[in-house]
């Protein structure tokens, strides 16, 4: 949780420089000018070190260009004062850092634990539907950015939704909160996909009047499983739509996808689903536009289908993060929030 530490040779490098200047000058017969290097030492010490172990280097520092063994005792006042003063200085900086780095704690704990609670980890069952998930946000240092996924059991059966809302990191966690609140509740008293569907757009539509600004959208795709998992009803908002994986195959379902929430599908008529008989061992794979349009060097887009139906034996549970793993191999940059689920009716 801790900010990024200094690169190892930094850290290092105050204890190389201490020991090589007090090697040097023991070993040369000679009386070597070299005292400068000392004035080095405690600013590289208070960028890795705390405050005691920068008065340390400080002090070590200090030593050597005063202690007759180390022929470096003939330094003028202004020598000695300057490398006092930057051993002082570097004390204090190290203090600040050090309180900055506590402060810088305590907010990412208390980040972690509002994003937790925004998107728990996802259980490894649901209902008769088996669940695993990976999200890795665009922004670093954030666990969530503007993508969502949740998976529900309700009186209704279990439900499913992975989503993208308009935006990035911190900025979009509010709007994510917000959807996945509405789809929660929906889960328990919407008795089919279209009403949560509906819930969740209006949902979007309030907020977004709420400020003259805002222009909330976000697609989705959300799942409805049959109360045998024999069968999934998928509606899809702007959203890429899952594959099914099927006896070592990948078929695209196919899917005429709706518009995006938050934009009134009350006034773009009836939405279009489709509903895909399952067998025992299927399984259906989501994946956001982080996968999707992942891109190499050439810019050519990462091959998801293709590479899906080579990754897909194994264990479920791992298949996110070899797939995950994949997609880093083959992209230079990930620039978009990258989310996978996958569902296993009846495993």
């Amino acid at each position: 949780m801790r900010g990024a530490p200094a690169p190892l040779w930094v850290r290092v490098l105050p204890g190389v420089l201490v020991a090589g200047v007090g090697v040097a000058t023991l070993v040369s017969p000679h009386r070597l000018d070299i005292g400068f290097v000392l004035g080095a030492i405690p600013p590289l010490a208070g960028l890795s070190y705390g405050p005691v172990a920068t008065v340390l280097f400080g002090g070590l520092s200090v030593a050597l260009l005063t202690v007759p063994a180390f022929h470096l005792n003939n330094p003028g006042s202004a020598d000695l004062l300057t490398i006092c003063f930057v051993a002082l200085l570097s004390v204090f900086v190290s203090f600040v850092r050090s309180r900055r780095d506590a402060q810088l704690d305590l907010e990412r704990t208390v980040a972690e634990a509002a994003q937790r609670a925004v998107v728990p980890p996802l259980p490894a069952r649901v209902g008769p539907v088996r669940c695993a998930g990976l999200y890795r946000a665009a922004q670093r240092g954030t666990l969530v950015g503007g993508d969502f996924f949740d998976v529900r059991d309700g009186p209704y059966g279990v439900q499913a939704v992975m989503g993208d809302v308009q935006g990035h990191g911190l900025s979009a966690v509010a709007t994510v909160a917000s959807l996945l609140g509405a789809f929660r509740e929906a889960v328990l008293d919407r008795p089919d996909l279209e009403s949560v569907t509906a819930r969740l757009d209006r949902r979007l539509v309030v907020d977004s009047a709420r400020s003259p600004h805002a222009e909330l959208f976000a697609t989705a795709v959300l799942l409805e499983f049959a109360a045998d998992a024999r069968a999934v009803r998928i509606l899809a908002c702007g959203h890429p739509a899952p594959v099914l994986l099927r006896e070592g195959k990948v078929t695209e379902i196919e899917i005429v996808p709706w518009t995006p929430l938050g934009l009134g599908l009350p006034d773009s008529g009836p939405l279009g689903g489709v509903t895909v008989p399952l067998l025992p061992g299927d399984r259906l794979f989501l994946a956001s536009d982080g996968v999707w349009e992942a891109r190499d060097a050439g810019g050519a887009f990462y091959p998801f289908v293709g590479r899906l139906a080579v990754l897909a034996d194994g264990d479920c549970a791992d298949l996110p993060e070899r797939v995950w793993a994949d997609v880093l191999r083959h992209a230079e940059e990930i620039r978009d929030d990258v989310t996978m689920l996958v569902l296993t009716p009846g495993g």
